[in-house]
């Protein structure tokens, strides 16, 4: 057996019967049971009282004085059920010709029973049907029964309260009070006797029935710091069996309770709905909270439970349906509460009370509960919206029977899911499979025993770079740590508006290191393009470079020392790309050696000396690149030794390379 249950302010409420108290959908409860006769839900549910239900709604709920039935009146059609308790089941069901507003049951059983209707009439009912119909001149609000005179109270639309004598079997001089629209609501004090009429006017009239005669005059008022309470009306009333508590509920959401010796509330309880009030019910003998009386009131949304004492809440019940009333079973803390709903709400609240002898049950129920987990909610069905329907190709089966339309998409039968799944994603299990051993070598990873240092969620490059610093090393693991965790610098590594931006121009300065291999690797890239384009430069424009260059230096010696100087200083720039960054140089020189160079063909002319002892030469060059030199030996005899020693001397001096840098001093 299942039961849903809630936990409200650590309170437990079990839902018996109502809203949510069987998990299986509306269009599935229309089949026929063996249909269901697999579903668990259907099969572990729980009926307190079976047929516990009405058509349409539920108005009015009430139990007998001896506590063996209840009685409850409902639509569609207008009708009275009545229920026994020891057979747990519907004892029988009675039709009436308009809806109940409301009804007294008159007898210690369900024998004799008075129904105030909607249509102005007053029905009288016995154990073989209706005995007697009566009316009245306004449409009634609201009834009540005085036992000692035997004078039912029947209040109206009317300034009028009528009193129908029993007894007499006739109508009496009525009540009038001073309202002036009407009397809504009518309560007789169980102690003495008093009665109270909540009028629409919002004051409430206290009338003494042996004197017939108004004793007292009661005008709620609210608290300054209370907003819309301009205009309200006195909906229910309810008296405490002490005789002196008084719960007035308002049209505005408001509870006041008073003692009748004091015309201010002592406590004044707001639902915080705006809705009026239709039921307030005294609670004594709490089971839980240390046994402190409390007050259960409900309007049309919520059931509220809290203490009478300081108005601090105990507990809540909000069905999905509206709220028309509710009975407190007594002496126990079972409650019934007639709703919108086909099934009338059955809520159980151990720390409210024990469960009543005729469903002892329902004490061993809960505690077994405890122990087995609830099932969820339409386990043998699956939601899936549109787009979802679509990716799984499952959307021309919109409109049949296999598709039940809920809110924003659809309920799928989960079998036929999982199908259509499989279909979509034939390697859906591999993927699942992969899934799950990747997560278990995750947990063998985690289980390993190693050193791990919890990082700070901001700023974790600057902490792990100080935990991994070399002076961390030589101060120790206590020096960093506490680091960490100085109170001067804690909000660095706690506090998000401390994050460090690596995209801000300003750590890009402070911070070139992170940018060298990307310099490094540009660099590379267009020294690598300069060599490519010296190689693929034509011959012609290495002889025009080179026939330019005799212009600018004085001999041979000069253009060779300035080829090598320019080769000197580039291998140079190598070198200390290399020292700033010697892993990058390995793998520059790594991709040096696996690219392939072409071999440099340099021309190199030297300038004709016109002499006339120089011997005469001849260059011819062939198809291959090569050169040819002939020349001829002058046979004439020398001049004089000193002249030829100092042309020689001069042109020594001239083609010497200068010792000097400056390039422009020997030309």
């Amino acid at each position: 057996m299942v039961l849903q249950a809630s936990n409200l302010n650590n309170v437990k409420i079990y839902t018996v019967s109502g809203s949510g108290s069987r998990a299986i959908p509306d269009w599935l409860e229309k089949k026929k049971k063996k249909f269901l006769k697999n579903d668990p839900d259907w099969r572990s549910r729980v009926e307190l009282i079976q047929d516990f239900e009405f058509p349409e709604a539920s108005l009015r709920v009430k139990t007998t004085k001896d506590g063996r039935f209840v009685m409850a009146t409902g639509v569609y059609k207008p009708q009275i059920r009545v229920f026994e308790y020891s057979e747990m089941s519907m004892k029988f069901d009675r039709h009436t010709d308009s809806e109940n507003i409301n009804f007294v049951i008159l007898s210690d059983d369900w024998t004799k029973s008075v129904l105030l209707q909607n249509d102005r009439t007053i029905e009288f009912h016995t154990q073989g049907g209706i005995y007697y119909k009566t009316r009245i001149p306004k449409f009634g609000r609201d009834l009540a029964y005085h036992y000692p005179t035997c004078d039912l109270l029947i209040t109206a639309a009317s300034y009028e309260v009528y009193r129908l004598n029993l007894n007499q079997g006739r109508f009496l001089n009525p009540i009038s009070t001073d309202a002036t629209s009407g009397v809504n609501v009518c309560v007789i004090n169980p102690a003495h006797q008093l009665f109270g009429f909540g009028t629409q006017d919002g004051v409430v009239e206290f009338w003494d029935p042996r004197s017939r005669s108004r004793v007292g005059l009661l005008a709620p008022s609210f608290p300054v710091d209370e907003s819309n309470v301009q205009e309200f009306q006195i909906t229910t009333m309810s008296y405490r069996n002490d005789g002196l508590s008084l719960a007035v509920g308002t049209s505005t959401g408001h509870i006041l309770l008073y003692d009748l010796r004091s015309s201010s509330p002592w406590l004044v309880k707001d639902h915080q709905y705006g809705y009026p009030i239709k039921s307030i019910n005294w609670y004594d003998n709490t089971t839980g909270d240390g046994g402190r009386g409390k007050v259960i009131s409900a309007d049309s949304k919520i059931m509220k439970i809290w203490d009478r004492e300081n108005g601090a809440n105990f507990t809540s019940v909000e069905p999905n349906t509206d709220i028309n009333d509710v009975c407190v079973v007594p002496d126990s803390g079972l409650i019934f509460i007639a709703n919108e709903g086909i099934q009338i709400g059955a809520y159980y609240i151990p720390s409210l009370g024990p469960a009543p002898r005729w469903c002892s049950f329902l004490d061993n129920l809960t505690e077994e509960m405890e122990e087995n987990p609830q099932p969820n909610i339409y386990d043998d069905y699956k939601f899936v919206t549109r787009k979802e329907l679509s990716s799984l190709g499952m959307d021309h089966l919109i409109g049949t029977n296999v598709m039940k339309p809920y809110m924003h998409g659809f309920f799928v039968d989960l079998r036929l899911y999982e199908q259509a799944k499989l279909i979509s994603n034939p390697f859906a299990y591999a993927e699942y499979r992969e899934r799950v051993i990747k997560e278990k070598l995750e947990a063998k990873r985690e289980s390993r025993i190693r050193a791990t240092k919890k990082l700070p969620k901001v700023n974790k490059e600057l902490a792990s770079r100080l935990l991994h610093s070399p002076e961390k090393k030589k101060k120790g693991i206590q020096g960093t740590s506490n680091l960490l965790q100085d109170e001067r610098f804690i909000e660095l590594f706690t506090n998000p508006e401390y994050e460090v931006d690596k995209n801000s121009t300003a750590y890009q300065l402070s911070h070139p290191s992170g940018f060298t291999e990307k310099v490094i690797r540009k660099e590379h890239d267009d020294d690598d393009d300069d060599d490519d384009n010296e190689d693929n430069k034509s011959y012609d424009e290495q002889s025009n470079e080179t026939t330019r260059s005799e212009f600018e230096t004085d001999s041979d010696d000069d253009l060779i020392s300035q080829i090598y100087k320019k080769k000197a200083l580039k291998s140079t720039k190598k070198m200390k790309k290399m020292e700033e960054d010697p892993i990058r140089s390995v793998s520059l020189a790594q991709s040096g050696r696996q690219k392939k160079r072409h071999p440099k063909m340099v021309e190199i002319k030297t300038r004709r000396i016109s002499h006339a002892d120089e011997p005469s030469i001849n260059r011819n060059q062939t198809t291959m690149g090569n050169m040819e030199m002939t020349f001829k030996i002058n046979n004439k005899p020398r001049e004089n030794k000193k002249s030829i020693d100092k042309d020689s001397h001069r042109t020594r001096l001239r083609n010497r390379r200068s010792a000097s840098k400056n390039v422009f001093r020997g030309l």
